[in-house]
């Protein structure tokens, strides 16, 4: 049985996701994590270190432990948080820090909302794993923040960065390959994703209205109803802004968005986007390779297909064909995660020194990028291990 298959394969992978992160990453010198880690697990020492890389660290140790029941993994989540909390917090204006130096000095000290949601879920998660209420307590102050100061009150939706001290910012993009535009889906997504782990531990009346305008956002304004794809960037008023389609942040919002309509148990909203997410998911099969292995993105106005395979898009698609094969267990979506799978398994895997690569090129070459940096880290694999896990 596929399911079966499946479900053995992924939590051996898990189990080495988490040993690879336990033995290369911690920085025994100057604390934390390392900053960079290379393709060949060649260490930079000096290298910042991110708020997005250490608090998917601090959620995936502190989730792991909470999954598996395993206190062994504790030290882990730990660490990561002791360092997020000394390091990362800003404590005088709110919010995060971007990044620190590598011995925790504050190096760009903007306050991306997108960083500050992966804090909100980390610290949720953690809360879960250890019950400690000061843990919680980051959380709710950072939701808090985020109302202050990135919500807007007058269109809906959360701004995308501003200066240390909640100033506008010129530059609000998330990474170089970004539009520069006010609103995008993915810093939406993240929001939501970390509403919804919070509200599991802190269900607050207003907090729930805030994950029902999020949601009523992605289907309204966000998601392409024609085309099931998602618009990725807006202006302030929401009108959509370029064409380009992520295939991997499809198949992510699919599971993402109906799972937070569970989390708070809304009878609409779960209709609503379990239509959408097997519509999202059918969207997603226009980027599948022969091979199994899912694309990077599409831009409609050049058609043009950027083929490199990425390794977090494979891992959101395996966990959305599942979630799209469970509200349609005749169709092919079960297939079509497995086929995702072991095109991971065979291309994406480092089976000699660990961990998954960045990804390959449409010639079947390995790109030579991080196995561990500021945005490489073990959430969407491990999250994808355990979820797959969950569900069957």
């Amino acid at each position: 049985m596929i399911q079966q298959v499946l479900k053995q394969e992924l939590q051996t992978e898990l189990h080495r996701i988490l040993h690879y992160w336990m033995k290369f990453l911690p920085d025994e010198q100057h604390g934390g994590f390392y900053g960079k880690v290379g393709n060949h697990n060649n260490v930079d020492a000096l290298a910042p270190k991110g708020a997005v890389l250490n608090a998917r660290i601090l959620w995936t140790f502190s989730a792991a432990a909470n999954f598996l029941n395993d206190t062994s993994l504790l030290p882990m989540a730990h660490r990561a948080e002791n360092w997020f909390r000394e390091h990362l917090l800003d404590n005088e204006h709110g919010g995060v820090f971007w990044t620190v130096d590598h011995v925790g000095r504050p190096l760009e000290t903007k306050k991306q909302v997108y960083a500050i949601a992966f804090a909100i879920y980390a610290y949720s998660e953690y809360y879960r794993a250890t019950k400690q209420l000061a843990a919680m307590n980051v959380a709710i102050r950072l939701y808090k923040d985020l109302q202050q100061y990135a919500y807007d009150p007058q269109h809906g939706g959360y701004f995308e960065a501003f200066t240390h001290d909640w100033k506008p910012l010129s530059d609000q993009r998330l990474s170089e390959k970004d539009a520069n535009e006010k609103k995008t889906m993915n810093t939406h997504l993240h929001v939501l994703e970390a509403y919804a782990s919070l509200y599991g531990i802190w269900p607050d009346r207003t907090l729930r209205k805030h994950i029902q305008e999020l949601l009523q956002l992605f289907r309204d304004r966000i998601i392409d109803r024609k085309s099931g794809h998602l618009h990725l960037f807006f202006n302030e008023q929401w009108k959509v802004k370029g064409q380009l389609v992520s295939y991997g942040h499809d198949i992510e919002a699919s599971w993402l968005l109906l799972e937070a309509a569970h989390v708070i148990n809304d009878p609409d909203l779960i209709y609503d986007f379990e239509a959408m997410a097997l519509k999202m998911a059918l969207a997603t099969e226009e980027g599948l390779a022969r091979d199994g292995g899912l694309w990077y993105e599409y831009e409609p106005s050049t058609q043009h297909t950027v083929t490199e395979k990425h390794w977090w898009p494979q891992a959101e698609a395996i966990v959305g064909f599942v979630n799209a094969w469970q509200l349609q267990p005749a169709g092919r979506f079960l297939q079509r995660a497995y086929d995702c799978w072991k095109f991971t398994e065979t291309h994406l895997l480092d089976k000699m020194n660990g961990e998954w690569y960045w990804g390959i090129r449409e010639d079947g070459s390995i790109m030579e990028e991080d196995k561990a940096g500021l945005w490489k880290c073990p959430y969407h694999n491990a999250r994808a291990c355990m979820e797959i896990m969950k569900r069957l």
